[in-house]
């Protein structure tokens, strides 16, 4: 697995189309055949506990404004990988994700083999901010998304 590096994304894309915000990484990886979804389980399944602990702490303070705290709450009964709802999913794409009151949020995970002995692993996050909640909310998180981002393809192997 070499360091992953951030890449451009083009606005709008067809998994969110209304996004106004995306940031997107990728790394290789040494299984060609690697598919999206097991990467994307390789990366969210579990994750390590300093995350878990932020998420938690993220769902306590986001309650008073009324926005969804537990994301796997959302997706009950629905199909999942990790915390995050799957929305559609095809051998080289995963989208996972879900709307809410202040923004609506899509990660894709995609694969491609590069060559015969790598694969190209992209992690796009895509987001549509609805109102300043949604603006002052990715400003917080900005840091830890994209140290969450980072340390979530690492585990991808």
């Amino acid at each position: 697995m070499t360091k992953a590096r951030e890449i451009a994304v083009s606005l709008p894309h067809p998994a969110l189309p209304g996004a106004d915000w995306a940031d997107c990484f990728e790394t290789l990886n040494d299984d060609p055949g690697l598919t999206a979804e097991a990467a994307a389980r390789q990366a969210f399944e579990r994750m390590p506990k300093w995350v878990d602990r932020l998420m938690a702490l993220r769902n306590v303070l986001v309650r008073p404004f009324g926005l969804k705290g537990d994301p796997g709450a959302v997706s009950a009964g629905a199909p999942r990988v990790g915390m995050f709802p799957v929305l559609s999913k095809d051998s080289g794409e995963i989208v996972l994700g879900f709307d809410d009151r202040h923004l609506d949020f899509r990660i894709v995970v995609q694969t491609e083999a590069s060559g015969e002995r790598q694969a190209t692993i992209r992690m796009m996050t895509l987001i549509r901010r609805h109102n300043l909640l949604g603006r002052l909310y990715l400003a917080v998180i900005m840091p830890f998304h994209k140290l969450i981002v980072a340390t979530t393809l690492s585990r991808i192997d």
